[in-house]
């Protein structure tokens, strides 16, 4: 374990869920779940054996056994993606991780169970990042199945509005434009690619301020979803015209999305492109005590299900 990892690395969320455990071990498992944060783009495998490690200690913690889950996604163990984040729910009473379960299960090669349980829940009982990666591993259950319109229909959510860019929006539309050239339409496809990719230099380029570095206003705005469309409340109380951007505009303007992340609202046409760690620390014996024989999660030698 590097020098520099330290427990209130951890977000104070996750931090908070371990205080069930005493001090030593939840500052143990704290850093064996930062470390997983930290190597799981570089070295998925290695956070892997981390989450793994936090597991045999807190193994009915919810967010550890989500960041199990999550690291398992990375290395192509869907099975025991599955497993972990049906404990997840189980525990948290939460429904945020069902796209990776959804994609799991087309990892396994079933898509028709992939939509079954994509079909399990209200969707209007998500927030908007949710639906929308929802949508997307449905989309791909569709693929799946040589099913390329109903996978464009999967798309076609309130989520899909071209003249805003959300934290969601360039995933969404690229997803929407690549079903669009699977259907013989690689025109319109290529234009929601294209939009993609301003999408995410845009929204970049306002994470670091904007290109003058100048503060952007916040505009707070209330939606309802009434049939599945989005309808905004209080429009005239909040808010001009000037405080929205769309594609022809010249504003470049934070917006309060439907889950109440504040997420960008930025001009589409006009905004630039931007864009070994030490093994872990071996075993010493201590387990969770309060861990459910049942449920805790196997070793790492243990693991079976990987994708061929």
């Amino acid at each position: 374990m590097p020098d520099d990892v330290e427990p209130r690395d951890l977000d104070k969320v996750a931090r908070g869920e371990l205080k069930t455990l005493s001090k030593e071990n939840a500052d143990w498992v704290a850093k064996h779940l930062v470390m997983a944060g930290r190597l799981i783009d570089e070295d998925p495998e290695e956070a892997h054996k981390h989450a793994l490690s936090a597991g045999r200690r807190a193994g009915r913690i919810s967010v550890v056994r989500e960041t199990i889950a999550i690291t398992a996604y990375q290395v192509g163990d869907y099975a025991l993606t599955l497993r972990e984040l049906r404990t997840y729910r189980r525990i948290s009473g939460r429904d945020d991780q069902l796209p990776l379960m959804v994609d799991s299960e087309r990892g396994l090669g079933r898509p028709e169970r992939a939509l079954e349980l994509g079909r399990s829940v209200d969707v209007s009982t998500l927030d908007a990042q949710v639906r929308v990666s929802l949508a997307i591993a449905m989309s791909g259950a569709r693929l799946d199945l040589g099913q390329p319109q109903a996978a464009l229909g999967e798309l076609e959510i309130p989520q899909l509005d071209r003249t805003k860019a959300f934290s969601y929006s360039p995933a969404l539309f690229a997803a929407y434009g690549t079903v669009l050239e699977d259907l013989g339409r690689p025109d319109e496809g290529e234009k929601w690619l294209e939009l993609a990719d301003r999408a995410e230099d845009a929204l970049a380029a306002l994470d670091n301020g904007g290109a003058d570095g100048e503060t952007v206003e916040i505009v707070e705005e209330d939606v309802d979803f009434v049939d599945d469309l989005p309808v905004t409340l209080d429009e005239s109380d909040e808010s001009d015209e000037s405080d929205e951007a769309d594609v022809d505009g010249d504003e470049n303007v934070p917006e309060e999305g439907p889950d109440g992340d504040v997420v960008g609202v930025v001009d589409l046409e006009t905004e630039p492109h931007d864009d070994s760690v030490e093994k872990h620390d071996e075993e010493h014996g201590q387990r969770d005590e309060t861990a459910d024989p049942e449920t805790t999660p196997p070793p790492a030698d243990d693991v079976d299900g990987h994708r061929g």
